[in-house]
């Protein structure tokens, strides 16, 4: 019989160094929202013997990574002397066309993209001699994405998975553990409660720095060399706009919209499957029920911050975004004060073009599945509904 994996604090931060051979984390500002997050997966999550193994392994990889990149800005101190320009971030309700945006607009060579096999390991091998060619993260990476569509094929059919594509920073976020990421896998409202009363600014200094990391990495690797400005995404940064702005100053935001009445249940859907790999006891209503609160909520908090710097924001519609992928690309531009490149329009096509949604799956979901209804989730919404999608 094997031992039952232990969620204590202690023990996870023994197994992170004994397994990256390091013990200087630099700063210990996980140390609150990892110890919440460990009692909830203990206490509450009601996870199954694959859920704890996954989610003991989030947890300690976390840790590793944040030894790994604490040990390369020792031996390289010149990484924390990289500028982080601006950026442009794209948030928006998920499902409103975040990640389709995101890739076209990475086209891009000017912008700086996190990748998925970069977000997932942002620190490569200590003997790395900075070539794509040998950097082992990268077919580590498409293993792991092979490995996650094989547990769960549905997942293709919501949120595309490429080792080498632009993906969302939430997962370096989740290296601070001040990240949603956790709660999308499992039930553990404790924390989610935690994390939305909590001063989250110690979770975005930390994914300033990894992003100090990784441009520092591109450079030494002549990755973009044209590259001026991170292009970041991510829903999560709705529940954190303000401390987004604060952290980097003279953001760009691309705020994406589409009805919740529509969203909502896909969010739901997608909250599901990832539930159901980690846990045999899933309620479909009360992942309504934390979603829909959740992303209310933020929807509110950003619209408070709008009205303080509507001039840091540019409002994009799901129709747009998925039928006039140059218009928006031009509308962007302007935006943040860039020219419009003819060759990356181009690229923006073509990438469009091999990357169609009716070339996947459908993804099929109900309001009645969640429990939820139109008028329910109308009033939830109703501030943003009329500001953006009825009056719009």
């Amino acid at each position: 019989m094997t031992a039952r994996i232990d969620f204590s604090f202690d023990s996870v931060v023994a197994e992170a160094k004994q397994r990256a051979g390091l013990d200087n984390f630099g700063d210990y500002s996980f140390e609150a929202p990892l110890r919440v997050l460990l009692h909830a997966l203990e206490v509450e999550a009601k996870l199954s013997e694959l859920g704890r193994e996954m989610q003991h392994e989030r947890v300690v990889n976390a840790l590793v990574n944040r030894l790994q990149l604490q040990d390369f800005c020792q031996r390289y101190p010149e990484i924390l002397d990289e500028q982080i320009a601006a950026p442009v971030v794209i948030v928006g309700l998920p499902r409103t066309g975040t990640t389709m945006l995101q890739r076209t607009m990475a086209c891009d060579e000017r912008f700086y993209s996190p990748l998925w096999y970069e977000i997932h390991y942002p620190a490569p091998a200590r003997d790395w001699d900075f070539t794509t060619e040998n950097d082992a993260r990268i077919p580590q990476a498409e293993l792991d994405v092979e490995a996650i569509l094989e547990v769960s094929p549905g997942l293709a059919a919501i949120h595309p998975l490429e080792a080498g594509a632009a993906d969302e920073e939430i997962i370096l976020l989740e290296h601070s553990f001040f990240s949603t990421t956790p709660e999308a896998f499992c039930n553990i409202p404790g924390y989610g409660d935690w994390l939305s009363e909590a001063d989250n600014t110690p979770g975005y200094q930390y994914l300033r720095r990894q992003l100090q990391f990784l441009q520092w990495q591109k450079k030494k690797s002549g990755v973009n060399p044209n590259a001026e400005r991170w292009l970041l995404k991510s829903p999560h940064h709705l529940h954190h706009m303000q401390t987004l702005l604060e952290v980097f100053p003279g953001t760009k935001v691309v705020q994406t919209h589409r009805d919740p009445l529509q969203t909502i249940p896909s969010i739901c859907s997608f909250n599901s499957t990832l539930w159901a790999m980690n846990s045999e006891a899933v309620d479909d209503q009360e992942i309504a029920r934390q979603w829909s609160d959740k992303f209310a909520r933020g929807m509110r908090h950003t619209m408070a911050v709008r009205a303080q710097y509507p001039e840091a924001f540019l409002d994009l519609w799901f129709d747009q975004t998925t039928t006039d992928a140059q218009g928006c690309a031009r509308a962007i531009y302007e935006f943040v004060g860039m020219q419009a490149s003819e060759s990356a329009l181009e690229k923006m096509r073509q990438w469009r073009q091999a990357n169609k949604r009716e070339d996947r799956a459908p993804h099929h979901y109900t309001l009645q599945q969640f429990g939820l209804t139109e008028q329910g989730l109308s009033e939830q919404f109703n501030d943003y509904r009329q500001a953006f999608i009825v009056n719009r």
